[in-house]
């Protein structure tokens, strides 16, 4: 059984008031991510993917990842019921991907699918061929916060690659070249 708790925000005149929403949502445009799309596979085989940056990496020892989903999404149910989750870190060039996972184009939650190469973990979670790295996830447990589902998994497999991966600031699309690490240069003149 996969543990559960829950976040619960009670206002209290102790402390301050939040700020308007609208005010947070545009200072969070300026919060650079990249774009993920965390998957899951239901018993029939039936997929769901979503766009997401909501992603992080929680730990290295165990390797945990965080994803955070929103708790009336089907997915959030799926997630829930296989006790797992994949994500692929999108790479630059997979912006079309990005699209259909945030249903920014005119088809069929059933055709996300077909936009890019997609195979299946050992699991029979989805995988993306070409992504900047992909990672399949146990779920080890859940916090419900607000309209959302904080979702944590334990990583079993990864595979990843070289390429530059697909940013989201300032409400567009953004990537970034890799540059090589400095290198230590001593005191020279």
């Amino acid at each position: 059984m996969v543990a559960r708790t829950s976040l619960r925000y009670n206002p209290d005149p102790r402390h301050p008031p939040a700020v308007p929403r609208d005010r947070f949502v545009e200072a969070l445009t300026r919060l650079t991510a990249t774009i993920c799309v965390v998957a899951a596979t239901e018993p029939d085989g039936t997929r769901h993917g979503r766009t997401a940056t909501a992603v992080m990496s929680l730990a290295a020892d165990p390797p945990t990842m965080l994803v955070s989903i929103d708790r009336s999404s089907a997915m959030a149910g799926v997630i829930e019921a296989t006790e797992g989750f994949s994500v692929a870190m999108l790479a630059e060039h997979q912006d079309e991907i990005a699209d259909a996972f945030a249903g920014k184009l005119p088809i069929a939650r059933s055709e996300r699918f077909t936009r890019g190469s997609w195979s299946a973990w050992p699991s029979g979670r989805p995988k993306l061929d070409g992504a900047v790295a992909v990672v399949d996830c146990h779920l080890i447990g859940l916090t419900e916060v607000s309209t959302h589902i904080l979702f944590v998994g334990l990583v079993t497999e990864v595979e990843t690659r070289d390429a530059s991966p697909l940013l989201w600031s300032l409400r567009r699309y953004a990537g970034v070249a890799a540059r090589p690490a400095p290198t230590s240069a001593g005191d020279e003149d």
